[in-house]
């Protein structure tokens, strides 16, 4: 049985994945998180991946407070950039596999057209700058696949479904840009693609790389604030506004829509669009009520 660990493991796209476990039972997984074992620690990785002989590692784990990391970028970098690079050292020497997952903030969003795995990076954040050095330090390691992807999130953790389906409840009203544009991601079917990626890797071979993925479809923060309130039936009004009007410590990119033809062809996957998985996930939320 193929064994893979899960790092991260609580987090969004940890826990969709662990929610997956039964479809795969060719798949035996372990996770872990912040509170099982310090990733930045190098003496006690080493100690626990010593002690398991995994075939795989899916590095869920991330420092994502965006504008946190502004203030805080040891942390953000230790854990970002420090923790793929001992990850990745880890995996040549124990002949283990690492899926890395990345993030759209890595490309400066400044293009109107779908960015490429192969075009330049322009990160600008703190976080962006962490995350894009996390690709760096993995870019030629052969036992290396990373993943980016965009606007994520799920029916547990903190993520902008679960905020405006509290804000619905809580407001009258709210501002949401309409200035950024991208694609939201579904963790469930980001989970689904991961683990059907390896699936096919152990049936097919390993190809190390980067690649694109995210839902179909392209939207602003504004158009998914719409399409979540008309879910939740709330009277609750979205008033279009523009990122000045929001300032926050960390930019934003204006687009950061992922074309996705390299991981589609290269795995046979099909792309769920992006407002079909949300009514999933809001389906999901209602049934845990």
């Amino acid at each position: 049985m193929t064994k893979i660990l899960i790092t991260g493991s609580n987090g969004q796209l940890g826990s969709a994945i662990r929610d997956l476990a039964a479809d795969y039972p060719q798949f035996s997984f372990t996770g872990i998180d912040i509170h099982d074992l310090d990733l930045t620690n190098e003496i006690g990785v080493r100690q626990f991946l010593n002690q398991h002989a995994f075939s795989w590692i899916i590095n869920c784990a991330a420092f994502t407070a965006v504008d946190l990391a502004e203030s805080q970028p040891e942390k953000a970098y230790a854990v970002n950039s420090g923790v793929p690079r001992l990850l990745g050292k880890i995996c040549i020497e124990n002949n283990t596999r690492l899926i890395h997952i990345s993030t759209d903030y890595v490309y400066n969003g400044k293009q109107w057209t779908p960015h490429t795995e192969d075009e330049s990076t322009a990160p600008v954040s703190v976080y962006a700058k962490s995350k894009a050095e996390g690709e760096m330090v993995l870019r030629d390691n052969p036992m290396a696949l990373i993943i980016r992807t965009s606007w994520l999130y799920y029916k547990t953790g903190n993520n902008f479904l679960r905020t405006m389906i509290r804000l619905s409840t809580e407001k009258k009203e709210i501002g949401v840009v309409t200035d950024q544009t991208g694609t939201p991601t579904y963790a469930a079917d980001l989970a689904d693609a991961v683990l059907k990626i390896i699936d096919f890797s152990e049936n097919n071979g390993f190809v190390p790389g980067i690649y694109n993925y995210s839902n179909e479809g392209v939207c602003s923060w504004y158009d998914f604030a719409i399409e979540i309130m008309q879910h939740t039936g709330s009277n609750c009004r979205v008033n279009p506004i523009r990122t000045p009007e929001y300032p926050l410590p960390a930019h934003r990119p204006e687009y950061s829509v992922l074309e996705k033809k390299k991981i589609k062809t290269a795995f046979g996957l099909a792309i769920p669009y992006w407002r079909n998985s949300l009514l999933k996930a809001m389906q999901e939320i209602t049934l845990k009520k």
